[in-house]
């Protein structure tokens, strides 16, 4: 098995962890657990947003979120920043969640697109250094491992929460 073939699973994994949550009602995604956490929906939201906004810059394009449909379509704003990072407790809580096919939109399409650009990579693509004001610098199979532990991690705490929300 080679990078691509083990990215191309991984990031079909998180797809798929995404999309079963496809059946949360809008409130439920809203809901937080508890004051200061995060909801189901800004999870999501997160993880998706930071797969597009990493892939965007590997692939020197603009991120779906700004091009496309999708801010509107989820009631934000087209920011390439908002990513989630560095969001207080109130812009957290601010992602609301109302139409869950349009995040399942979303994220199938940052999905699409991260495959597409997967097939493009050949062994030597993962060593080239993609941002060197980080000691050792950032190589493009590090920006990718990245986008999936980052995906897992909240992906994980949003299942959490969808057990605790259930319980």
């Amino acid at each position: 098995m080679n990078c691509t073939e083990v990215f191309d699973d991984a990031l079909d994994r998180i797809r798929e962890l995404v999309r079963a949550f496809g059946d949360v009602s809008p409130a439920v995604m809203s809901r937080r657990p508890a004051a200061g956490a995060n909801s189901i929906g800004w999870l999501l939201w997160h993880a998706t947003r930071v797969q597009d906004s990493h892939v965007s810059d590997l692939i020197e394009a603009e991120q779906l979120w700004v091009v496309g449909p999708h801010a509107t379509a989820l009631g934000r704003d087209p920011d390439p920043r908002d990513t989630g990072y560095g969001h207080s407790e109130a812009e957290a809580a601010a992602v609301m969640v109302e139409d869950v096919d349009a995040l399942m939109t979303y994220h199938d399409a940052v999905a699409d697109r991260t495959a597409d650009y997967l097939r493009t990579l050949d062994a030597d693509d993962y060593d080239r250094i993609v941002d060197d004001s980080y000691d050792p610098p950032v190589t493009v199979g590090v920006r990718l491992m990245s986008v999936v532990s980052d995906s897992l991690q909240h992906l994980g705490q949003a299942a959490y929460t969808r057990g605790l929300l259930d319980a």
